[in-house]
């Protein structure tokens, strides 16, 4: 099994320092979260990070590395403040667990959408706390939305609801900034969670084949206006 955990924003130009704290945290948070998936030993986990050129190399998740690692990032030829700065990690275990988490933040792109990305696969047998993992990408990010979704859910949308992809959605759960919020219909009878920063945690059907559930809820928040794209060019981070 495969899910994918997801959170998307506008530009908002951040320093590499700025991220590092970001990137910690999360990786900390998801550890916390996902305990069976790491190596079973103390101590922050140790990532492979991917390259564009180049094999993968090794990756402590403390803030310190990370920052080096972003700031090669910026050192990079052709890195622009305008697409922001792109890490792509991941780490498995021989109990079948798997884990990567990509992300691209830190730019001002006003086409292009910033994005931290979880995607795991488990075991057969285990169980993932979605709600809680997309809670941590809105926590952690502040996106304008998010997801829990997978390939069933995806092709539903596409199928059944004319989604077209690049734009904001839902899945088994999701998640709408606060001016997205303030949107929902009050009658939709998803399961929700205020979370700090005002946006709303949207619990909206257990992940399994039947995905009607989850179509249903997408058309009613795209009728309503809570899945409105950002306008292009894009001038804020969120709705």
């Amino acid at each position: 099994m495969r899910r994918v955990v997801r959170g998307f924003w506008g530009p908002r130009a951040e320093s590499a320092e700025a991220l590092a704290v970001r990137w910690k945290q999360t990786l900390d948070r998801l550890a916390g979260l996902l305990p069976a998936a790491g190596p079973g030993t103390a101590g922050p986990w140790t990532w492979q990070q991917a390259h564009e050129v180049g094999a993968a190399t090794v990756l402590s998740a403390d803030e310190a590395s990370l920052l080096t690692a972003l700031r090669a990032e910026q050192a990079a030829d052709g890195w622009s403040d305008r697409t922001g700065y792109g890490l792509s990690l991941s780490i498995e275990n021989e109990a079948g667990w798997e884990v990567e988490v990509r992300g691209s933040a830190g730019g001002a792109s006003e086409f292009v959408l910033q994005s931290v990305i979880l995607g795991i696969s488990v075991p057969e047998g285990a169980q993932l706390p979605a709600a809680e993992l997309l809670a941590l990408v809105a926590e952690e990010w502040a996106p304008d939305f998010g997801d829990v979704t997978d390939d069933d859910v995806l092709d539903a949308l596409e199928d059944e609801a004319d989604f077209i992809i690049g734009e904001p959605s839902v899945g088994w759960c999701g998640y709408l900034s606060p001016a997205r919020a303030a949107l929902v219909p009050d009658d939709l009878t998803a399961a929700r969670k205020e979370l700090p920063d005002g946006g709303v945690l949207f619990d909206i059907a257990a992940p399994s084949t039947d995905t009607d559930t989850v179509v249903e809820t997408y058309v009613r928040l795209r009728e309503a206006g809570a899945l409105e794209p950002l306008p292009t060019p894009m001038d804020r981070s969120m709705l």
